[in-house]
């Protein structure tokens, strides 16, 4: 058999190994080698230099694959702050333990950005910071 159809053989291999099971590691080795393969095919350069012809292939895949992922933040669906921002609440309590706000059906600890608030004050959220919402009256 020859080399060069050893190498695709190895990457179809691979890719279908790839579709099995999980992660992306098995893409870039299988694309690797079917380059390889390719490679092979046109000038047949020898074992030692297509062991060099595929890892340089596989990690060119592999910083390839690494760049895409970076990118925007995803959208955090489940976290307090997003759905918060821009709703109106009111004003629960003041005092020592801070500022308490209700916005929807749930009681929140809260920063004043400006203002003092008293209990009844309409604000509105600003941000969150963890758990605490940074709110402004909205007067």
């Amino acid at each position: 058999m020859e080399p060069w159809l050893i190498w695709i053989l190895a990457g179809l291999v691979l890719l279908g190994a790839e579709l099995a099971l999980p992660g992306a590691f098995l893409l870039w080795a299988g694309l690797a080698a079917i380059g390889t393969g390719l490679v092979w095919l046109v000038v047949s350069p020898g074992f030692p230099l297509s062991v060099v012809i595929f890892v340089g292939l596989m990690a060119a895949g592999v910083a390839v694959g690494l760049r895409r992922r970076r990118g925007p933040e995803p959208l955090r669906v489940n976290t307090p702050g997003s759905g918060l921002v821009g709703r109106e609440g009111v004003v629960l309590a003041t005092g020592l333990p801070g500022l308490r706000v209700r916005v929807g059906d749930s009681d929140w600890p809260a920063i004043a950005l400006e203002g003092h608030p008293i209990v009844g004050d309409i604000i509105r959220v600003d941000g969150v910071e963890g758990t605490i919402l940074q709110v402004r009256l909205t007067r």
